[in-house]
């Protein structure tokens, strides 16, 4: 009982501290987690490794991205360069990342675009477009985007398209037309 009390406030410690380490910088959209007094559950440990990771599509306000086996939402993080990961320590323990023992699954995504690589911790990590993937621990259930546009741990976080791409911003609503003529008039 000591220990997961020990444990409950150090994560509520570094919780804290990371709070503190955000920054936001340029014209950049960004958000703010859910205020809360200590890390989610769940959030005291990098995911635990499974015998295959898939990936699948999901629908939401920024289109279709990407999502793990679980339907929890993928982010990239900007500060991530060629294809690996600088997420480690306190920021794993915030956005654990998306990591694999085998090779990873997919379905509704482009194959050729799935992929791993090595972690700092000698854990293997998914990877999409060359872009390792994490989830958010302030996403409490599939279909949360709170991590969209968070700036810290020294890039901005973004979901990612089916195209591998970061999305940004919410696409706009297509211009309609009430004339039926399709020339805006």
């Amino acid at each position: 009982m000591n220990r997961l009390i020990a444990l409950s406030a150090g994560v509520g410690a570094v919780a804290a501290l990371a709070a503190g380490c955000g920054s936001s910088s340029g014209s950049a959209s960004t958000s703010t987690p859910p205020a809360s007094s200590s890390a989610p559950a769940g959030a005291t440990a990098p995911a635990a490794a499974t015998a295959s990771t898939t990936l699948h599509t999901a629908n939401s306000k920024y289109g279709q991205i990407l999502v793990d086996g679980s339907g929890r939402t993928l982010y990239m993080l900007t500060a991530d360069k060629n294809g690996q990961s600088s997420c480690t320590g306190t920021c794993a323990m915030i956005w654990p990342p998306n990591v694999t023992t085998g090779t990873p699954a997919s379905s509704g995504v482009t194959a050729s675009l799935v992929g791993t690589t090595a972690r700092p911790d000698h854990t293997t990590q998914v990877t999409y477009n060359k872009h390792p993937l994490y989830t958010f621990a302030h996403d409490a259930k599939p279909g949360d985007v709170n991590g969209e546009g968070v700036a810290t741990f020294g890039g901005i976080w973004y979901v990612l398209g089916v195209n591998g791409n970061p999305i940004t911003a919410v696409p706009s609503a297509p211009a309609t037309s009430s004339s039926g003529g399709g020339y805006g008039y």
